[in-house]
């Protein structure tokens, strides 16, 4: 740990899901680690990034009953449980077919089966590497940082929340179970599949728990990709983004929402902004081959951790003065404004082509379903000005997870 700060800061941590990328946000964490400035209050993650979560807190709360410093207890349990995962990864080809299915890959003759034809007796590699490096009991007494594993009731497809005593090497197997891979882990009579559906990850927990309105994202599943997605694998892909950052699109969206009633005084006294910091990959994240993803290298992960250090050195250089004192993320530009709909303006080539088609669909639409471009603007701009006001309306109160001071 650097002791050569004199400032230190408080955050809470969010880690982002994504299979073998999470050697990304195990980088991440290392430069944080090393450098010692910032103090974690809490720890949210979701599958790739619950497994994070646990190793880091794990060897934090080892080191202290040991005395000993547990940033460099923290960086240690993260090195020793990837390592594990690349040792899985480098097996030979018959050892590989159960290894690789630790971050989300099926050999192909198992693609046509569910996992409980394919895998009738829920073999899992993960599984036992967890219960092998992670000290559960020892980590439910860990007061400080808290960490919260997000996991989705097959049922309701809400996110159920895993901490204290509830957080088990099940609830992480929970957290990281792709139902076209693993049987649903059974807890308390509810089964649940990855995390990434409902909650990615889940923020709600760390505002609820207050103690700084500082939160740090570390994102690995990009918001965008350039080019058509048109081969199989690209639209694989792509569906796989959407689908796992849609969750956190929504809360990125609440929290914007939030911070404005803020700023208009209308969400009552007492409170503070959520401040947010996010620190991803760019497009070399998004730039690694789809196969990356799913099958766990060691020249991979040895790559993405590097990536990890460098995207969080770079980040600390360019955005520690806003720790504390505002966000560092457009939230409207990266995640979208709650209170407008997304309409572009029609374009003049977009009109002709409207007209077009308007004129080729003359017998299916009257020509008072035929809006002009104006008409469609200023409809628009009408909705959303209602929206906002109802909006505005109905939260006279914060929701109950706005931080207090």
């Amino acid at each position: 740990m650097n002791d050569s700060h004199e400032t230190h800061k408080t955050v809470h941590l969010a880690l982002q899901g994504g299979g073998a990328h999470g050697a990304f946000t195990w980088g991440v964490l290392d430069a944080l680690l090393l450098d010692g400035r910032l103090r974690l209050s809490g720890i949210s993650g979701t599958s790739a990034g619950a497994v994070n979560a646990v190793a880091l807190a794990h060897g934090w709360a080892r080191a202290l009953a040991d005395g000993q410093d547990p940033a460099e207890g923290a960086r240690a349990s993260l090195a020793r449980v990837w390592t594990r995962v690349m040792e899985l990864g480098a097996l030979g080809d018959g050892a590989a077919r159960l290894g690789r299915l630790l971050m989300g890959v099926l050999p192909g003759a198992l693609t046509r089966l569910s996992p409980y034809q394919a895998n009738p007796l829920d073999h899992n590699p993960l599984r036992r590497l967890i219960e092998r490096e992670i000290d559960f009991e020892q980590l439910a007494r860990l007061k400080s940082p808290r960490v919260f594993v997000a996991a989705t009731d097959v049922e309701t497809g809400r996110a159920d929340i895993f901490s204290g005593k509830r957080l088990t090497a099940q609830a992480v197997m929970a957290s990281c179970c792709l139902p076209q891979l693993f049987q649903a882990p059974e807890i308390n009579g509810r089964r649940y599949w990855d995390g990434g559906y409902s909650a990615n990850p889940a923020l709600g927990p760390l505002v609820e728990l207050g103690e700084t309105s500082d939160i740090l994202l570390v994102q690995i599943n990009p918001l965008r990709r350039p080019g058509p997605a048109t081969t199989e694998a690209e639209i694989a892909d792509r569906a796989s983004d959407l689908t796992f950052n849609a969750s956190l699109i929504a809360q990125m969206r609440t929290i914007a929402l939030v911070n404005e009633l803020l700023t208009l005084g209308v969400a009552g006294e007492g409170h503070k902004p959520i401040h947010m910091h996010r620190i991803d990959g760019g497009a070399a994240l998004a730039a690694m081959p789809p196969a990356s993803k799913r099958v766990p290298r060691p020249a991979t992960l040895e790559a993405l951790f590097a990536l990890g250090q460098d995207s969080a050195r770079r980040w600390l250089k360019r955005h520690w003065a806003a720790v504390g004192e505002k966000s560092s993320v457009n939230l409207r530009r990266d995640y979208g404004d709650p209170l407008k709909l997304q309409v572009e303006p029609a374009t003049d080539r977009d009109a002709a082509d409207a007209g077009d088609a308007a004129r080729a669909h003359a017998h299916a639409w009257p020509a008072y379903a035929l809006w002009s471009p104006e008409e469609q603007a200023r409809a628009a701009h009408q909705a959303n000005a209602a929206t906002q006001q109802a909006v505005r309306a109905a939260m006279t109160a914060p929701p109950s997870w706005v931080a207090n001071p």
